[in-house]
Formats: structure tokens, sequence, C-alpha cells
């Protein structure tokens, strides 16, 4: 079986993930897309994040029964901080059966060439890229193993939704609506 991995800290997810993920599902070869939850990205503070079990809850909150979707807490169990080369043999070892692609925006190739064994990566894998705003991709956009991919340009980011839930804006149309009633309950991002 064909799958996306779409790795993240989901801090918090929104609807531009899922209409991105949805597109990976209906508009390619994936038969099922994996939100792989990130404890801590090697690129970012821990101390900007919710704990890593409140963003898997809000990952599998959001896509609710969706059968082609799953919450993944795969990276939970590795060495922190993440790194995608780690999960990736990992994911192999326990899933031999399943093809693994990986699903990111031209912000994340932009970067590739300072991850963890990024050569490994991209001689293994296939890589479907969404458009992200201001990113071209960079020079590994040509590589055999990218897949630009013409999904919709989402403008949307989690920095922006934390911003706005402090600065006490109505963000709920940003976020499937049982996320936006478990931040509130929670009163996530408020400080």
């Amino acid at each position: 079986m064909k799958i996306g991995l779409f790795f993240g800290s989901f801090n918090p997810i929104h609807v531009g993930h899922l209409v991105l993920a949805n597109y990976m599902l209906e508009f390619n070869d994936l038969k099922r897309v994996w939100f792989v939850v990130s404890p801590q990205n090697p690129f970012k503070q821990k101390s900007t994040l919710l704990s890593e079990k409140q963003r898997l809850q809000m990952v599998s909150i959001a896509i609710g029964d969706n059968s082609k979707m799953k919450a993944c807490d795969i990276e939970f169990k590795l060495t922190q901080p993440s790194y995608t080369i780690n999960t990736l043999v990992h994911l192999k070892e326990k899933y031999p059966m399943h093809h693994f692609v990986l699903i990111m925006g031209t912000d994340n190739l932009e970067n590739l060439h300072k991850w963890k064994n990024y050569e490994e990566i991209l001689n293994q894998y296939e890589i479907y890229v969404y458009p992200r705003p201001n990113y071209s991709g960079g020079k590994l956009i040509e590589h055999k193993k990218i897949k630009i991919m013409d999904a919709p340009l989402m403008e949307l980011s989690s920095t922006a939704i934390r911003m706005a839930i402090k600065e006490k804006k109505d963000v709920r149309y940003f976020v499937p609506e049982a996320v936006w009633n478990y931040i509130k309950e929670m009163h996530f991002y408020e400080k």
C-alpha cells in the first residue's frame, strides 16, 4: 500500500493541512495519509509546543472517522529530537509491506539539504511537494524523486493561528470545528 507521510508539529492542525492531505489522496496515487506528529522538530523550540499527546489528540479530532487518514505517534517512541531519516528507517522495518512517500511543502524542500542524511532520504523515497507562499523549492526541485503537485496554495500557518488566538481573535474557521472547540475548552494558545 502506498502511504503518504505528512510530518509536522501540528500545533495546531488546521484546515490547510487537511485540504492538502485530501488533495494528496484524491488527486494522486496514495491510498492513505498518515499525519506523523513530531514531538520535537530539531529546527523548532520545544517551549512553543503543546505536549505531543495534546497535538496528537487534535489531529485525531480533526480527521474524525476518515479511514484514509491516520494520526501517527511513531516518533513519540523514538529518540528526540525527531529526525525524519530515523523515523523512515523505523517505519520501513515495522511495515515492510508499505511503500512510503514523504509529503512536504516547497519551504521544507528548500531546506532539505539541512536535514540529517537528506541524500539517503532523496535516494530511497519519493517526495510529493505542495506549493508554499514565497518558496520555490530550491535546487532540489529537479531531483528525479521529487514530484511537484498542483495542490492548492494554502497561506494558513499554525504560527499565525496561535498568534491570533493569543490576540483574542476569532479564528474558528481556520481549524475544524471540533478542534476549535477543543482549543477553546482547553484554553490553548491564549497566553
